[in-house]
């Protein structure tokens, strides 16, 4: 019986402590949630635990705490299901601290610019719908958050849905954008919009502002600069042009508002800079970008007729591509391979 008893003690003391506290904040948050709407009814238990925006300037903690609550019982299962096991994986990553600082983050700059939105359509459409029925709740901008986070750590990772459906890591933050986006076109805004600043906030946080805990030299590194995590990776390629011209004119602003942390000596040199996680994230953007290369290098010698040089001179017979000019995508692979193995994140 002694063994029994403490099993479940030994799983918990095993959790990372904000892992630990989140989850436990979710569950009780809910559950106080289900009480107050059980026996006092939406006007009491509504305004001091959900983001309304109409009375949260009144209960400003409700930016951050609203995240806690989940309003139905399928919900909080959901978020069980894929929060604490995410978490967990990323704080062994990054540390406590700075857990906490993306999870703080993402789900209360998310419910900002959320707020802000809905005061705007009440200025402009004067409909006070959008100060009183509106609720953002629960944890659908730390969903996105994390699945942006896992694309940077393990893009080449397949993951299985439902026991039927695979996909790689990477596709799936922008599958659960145009989810959100087809809720919002039919009527659903509250909470799913909530999605789309979730993943644009955690993707800015990620890219420019997140302390890296791996410094070099003993001097600290922000964000990701590399190219394999930029803007229009995003996007399919006929939106590479708008959205690399508006991206590099807002980074243009709040780099001259000195509003962007110093990218460090290896990003202002041009040269590839680490991605926290350890080997197994680099061994597979380096693999991205070897493969990038060959690709280059292959389209640009199939434009050249066989047998005739690029700069007009006699023709020579055709020969075979030397064995090393793949070489260098070969060692990303099977670095990458020895290296990553078939763990997924837990």
């Amino acid at each position: 019986m002694a063994v029994l008893s403490s099993a479940p003690l030994q799983f918990v003391a095993s959790i990372p402590p904000v892992t630990r506290a989140f989850t436990a904040a979710t569950i009780i948050a809910s559950l106080i949630y289900y009480w107050l709407w059980w026996f006092s009814g939406q006007e009491f238990s509504v305004p001091y635990l959900v983001l309304v925006p109409g009375s949260s300037l009144f209960y400003p903690w409700t930016f951050v705490t609203s995240a806690f609550v989940e309003t139905s019982v399928f919900e909080l299962l959901f978020t069980l299901l894929l929060i604490p096991a995410s978490l967990r994986y990323l704080e062994r990553l990054w540390g406590a601290v700075e857990t906490l600082k993306f999870v703080v983050v993402t789900i209360g700059v998310s419910n900002i610019i959320a707020f802000g939105l809905n005061w705007l359509e009440f200025l402009v459409l004067r409909n006070p719908a959008f100060l009183s029925s509106y609720w953002y709740h629960g944890q659908m901008a730390l969903q996105i958050g994390v699945l942006v986070a896992f694309t940077q750590l393990i893009p080449e990772h397949q993951v299985q849905l439902f026991g039927v459906l695979r996909a790689r890591v990477k596709t799936l933050p922008m599958a659960y954008v145009t989810l959100s986006t087809v809720m919002c076109i039919i009527g659903f805004q509250c909470p799913w919009i909530v999605i789309q600043f979730g993943w644009l906030v955690s993707w800015v946080w990620l890219r420019f502002y997140k302390k890296n805990v791996d410094a070099v030299g003993g001097i600290p590194t922000y964000g990701d600069r590399s190219e394999t995590f930029n803007l229009i990776s995003w996007f399919p390629p006929f939106m590479h042009t708008p959205i690399g011209v508006l991206g590099n004119t807002v980074y243009s602003v709040a780099n001259r508002f000195h509003l962007i942390p110093g990218a460090g000596s290896d990003i202002e040199s041009g040269g590839y800079t680490q991605v926290p996680g350890g080997a197994r994230a680099e061994a597979e953007r380096r693999r991205a970008m070897a493969l990038k290369a060959l690709d280059q290098r292959l389209a640009s010698g199939a434009s050249t007729p066989a047998g005739r040089p690029a700069n007009g001179g006699p023709s020579t017979p055709s020969v075979p591509r030397p064995p090393s000019a793949n070489g260098e995508a070969n060692q990303a692979e099977a670095t990458a391979e020895n290296t990553t193995g078939d763990e997924e994140p837990r």
